[in-house]
């Protein structure tokens, strides 16, 4: 689980004297704990499971640091757990409010980039043999439905990147409806393009349940059944509840898969380390590389009211988010309800913050401050 190169990159004073300057400044404006506040927060791993634990000054981070952060959290209403590995090490972990440690959370949108891994993986096999194969030649029960020859333009690559055309559902309330109560297949049909295929960035549920429903039928599997034995299984994790919206055949793809934090933070690990997991590859890492880069970028990327001065979206992947906090870029896995999945390369480091999801409700709010949390701690980082 751990790469032996970045182990020698363990050096806790590097973190000392920004962290100190960032602590006392916050003290002088009135927005941080009293050092005997910090030195209450208790967020050590609890010793159970087959995690190997440290600690964060072992690992190089700052106490104090993480305490704060720790301290912030408690404050939220909608938190469920938090989470931190620092050179492959659980280093802190802590549960609040209705979460635990065996609790299985919907993760919602954060199951995005589960399904890019689910794609990559039949890429790797065979079943799939191009991504730039159009998408509607595993739905030829639609090809005489479809009145737009743009859509016949749209790939597998296209549906990964979302630029396949095709609209975000809740820029319009006839949109989301449909998603929430119609066969979602049909809405290849019934969903106008926006733009065309490969043009411009559209944040698409509908493109991502087409991604899981193309390796379900490329590889002649339940689609379910393959999350476990080629992704959930190598890495040591338990899917939960993944439950099909209501007469559709396959699982949300776009979110819903319900997974423990820790879990969540091994698949974090998995994208962390090249698709290595306890020095098995499990995926590619020339897919994770390719996943990992920004497609998109630009003001295109802000589909929603601004987060928070440190939650900064720079570009799209495969599924995945390039973000940046302070002088850090990372990429995120997220999702609503504050869903959060970050991985600092330059730290080696993954930060795991899970939520109530507010299924169907509105979390923004809530959203804001979980993803803001996670954010504003990057930012507090010092630069290397």
């Amino acid at each position: 689980m751990i790469k032996e190169d970045k182990l020698l990159n363990r050096y806790p004073h590097r973190f000392s004297l920004s962290t100190s300057v960032f602590l006392i400044l916050s003290m002088l404006f009135g927005c941080s704990p009293s050092p005997e506040d910090l030195a209450a927060v208790d967020f050590t791993p609890l010793p159970v499971g087959d995690w190997e634990v440290s600690s964060p000054e072992v690992e190089g981070l700052d106490s104090d640091m993480v305490a704060k952060m720790y301290y912030d959290a408690a404050k939220l209403d909608s938190i469920y757990s938090l989470l931190i590995v620092k050179n492959g090490y659980l280093v802190a972990e802590k549960y609040f409010n209705e979460g635990s440690i065996d609790l299985k959370s919907n993760i919602q949108s954060l199951s995005k980039s589960y399904i890019s891994a689910l794609v990559g993986l039949a890429l790797e096999q065979g079943c799939l043999t191009s991504l730039d194969q159009p998408f509607l030649d595993y739905f030829p029960e639609y090809a005489d439905q479809i009145d737009d020859p743009r859509k016949e333009q749209i790939t597998i690559r296209h549906l990964l990147q979302m630029r396949s055309g095709y609209p975000w559902e809740e820029s319009d309330p006839d949109l989301w409806e449909g998603m929430l109560t119609g066969d979602l297949l049909s809405l290849m049909v019934h969903y106008p393009l926006v733009s065309d295929p490969g043009a411009v960035f559209h944040y698409s549920n509908v493109s991502t349940y087409f991604l899981g429903a193309i390796v379900a039928r490329a590889c002649d599997v339940d689609l379910r059944e393959f999350a476990e034995e080629q992704l959930f299984a190598p890495i040591g994790t338990e899917l939960g509840v993944w439950w099909p919206p209501e007469n559709n055949e396959y699982p949300m793809g776009f979110c819903c898969i319900h997974v423990t934090a820790r879990d969540a933070a091994k698949f974090g690990l998995l994208y962390l380390n090249d698709g290595t997991f306890d020095g098995k590859q499990v995926i590619s890492p020339e897919w994770v590389h390719d996943s990992l880069q920004a497609y998109s970028t630009g003001e295109q990327l802000e589909y929603v009211p601004r987060t928070g001065p440190n939650f900064n979206r720079t570009g799209y992947g495969y599924q995945w988010w390039g973000l940046h906090s302070g002088d850090h870029d990372y990429d995120a896995a997220i999702g609503h309800g504050g869903q959060t999945m970050a991985l600092l390369d330059e730290f080696d480091m993954v930060i795991v913050a899970i939520g109530d999801p507010f299924w169907l409700e509105d979390g923004w709010k809530y959203e804001k401050q979980l993803k803001n949390l996670v954010a504003d701690f990057i930012a507090s980082l010092p630069s290397e």
